[in-house]
């Protein structure tokens, strides 16, 4: 089998299991065109790095389609990822699924393998995300270096949360992120210094503020501004609140309005997660109109799955 795998409509060739990555200058994005094969005439392009901050491929294109689906009133559908390993990453990306959030607060994985997976979503054209519950500007960094698209940071209850993290995720002049090119996000230094700057300028970090206190120390719309989406952590929020799973959900519904209200205001986006998308869960969850919407997990998933293999027939 081919390390490369034919890929679904509208999607970049994906990895299979257990193969090895193919070479190349960058990693292929979702849904990107391929041109027509040119023959080689023998004659080296010329070396000089473009200067346009949009490439057409890799983390800063994966952004721009991110946002753009979100400024044209579309929904994003992801799931957490918590399980290691390569496989998972694969089957994300042939799915069809918009984006992953690789999970370092509820699961065992490590850093090492969070930027083994980036990389491994990024040679697939699948936009990863990663959950952290506190910014270390280090391990940021190198989150970001890795291919990771963007952020989400828990349990945010302070605009000081969100200023850390907006520092730690821009370069100066709009943050305090050290900058260094020996990574794929850059190319390697292939694209050069100040391409990768003005595309870093252009197409920023994707940031994520979860909100899942029933208080929080400042506003809500001052969390909410300078992010990309506003994230509802229903299952937390609800543990917040004294909800259990049989109570009214009217606290959880008012509280999920508050949020959305904010981000209307801020221009953010609301975000959420659920369990399944049925209409009845997203309105139970005051998730109806959130656009940016993390499903379950590949646990869960999973759990699901062999819980119904072994229910009696």
């Amino acid at each position: 089998m081919s390390a490369v795998e034919p890929p679904p409509p509208g999607r970049a060739p994906q990895l299979s299991a257990g193969s090895t990555p193919p070479v190349s200058d960058g990693p292929p994005a979702a849904g990107a065109a391929h041109a027509d094969p040119t023959p080689s005439t023998g004659v080296h392009a010329d070396p000089t790095p473009s200067t346009d901050p949009t490439p057409s491929s890799g983390v800063h294109a994966a952004r721009a389609r991110l946002r753009g689906t979100l400024r044209d009133g579309g929904q994003l559908v992801g799931t957490f990822v918590k399980l290691p390993g390569a496989d998972v990453i694969a089957l994300a990306a042939r799915s069809g699924l918009d984006f992953v959030v690789i999970d370092l607060e509820h699961s065992g994985l490590d850093e090492r393998t969070a930027t083994d997976q980036l990389r491994l979503a990024a040679l697939a054209g699948l936009p990863a995300l990663v959950r952290v519950p506190a910014v270390d500007p280090g391990q940021v960094n190198r989150l970001l270096e890795a291919g990771a698209v963007g952020v989400q940071l828990s349990t945010v209850r302070r605009r000081a949360d969100v200023e850390a993290l907006r520092a730690a995720s821009r370069y100066a002049p709009h943050g305090r992120r050290s900058i260094s090119l020996a990574h794929p996000s850059a190319g390697y230094g292939g694209d050069g210094l100040d391409r990768y700057l003005a595309a870093e300028a252009e197409h920023p970090p994707v940031l994520v503020a979860q909100i899942e206190t029933a208080t929080t120390d400042d506003p809500l719309p001052a969390l909410l501004t300078g992010v990309d989406v506003g994230f509802v952590g229903t299952t937390d929020l609800a543990v917040s609140l004294g909800l259990s799973t049989t109570d009214d959900p009217g606290p959880l519904l008012r509280r999920t309005g508050d949020i959305a209200d904010a981000a209307r205001t801020t221009g953010a986006v609301l975000g959420g997660w659920i369990a399944d998308r049925s209409a009845g869960t997203l309105g139970r969850y005051g998730l109806t109109d959130a656009r940016y919407l993390v499903v379950g997990s590949d646990l869960q998933l999973l759990g699901t799955g062999l819980r119904r293999l072994a229910a009696p027939a």
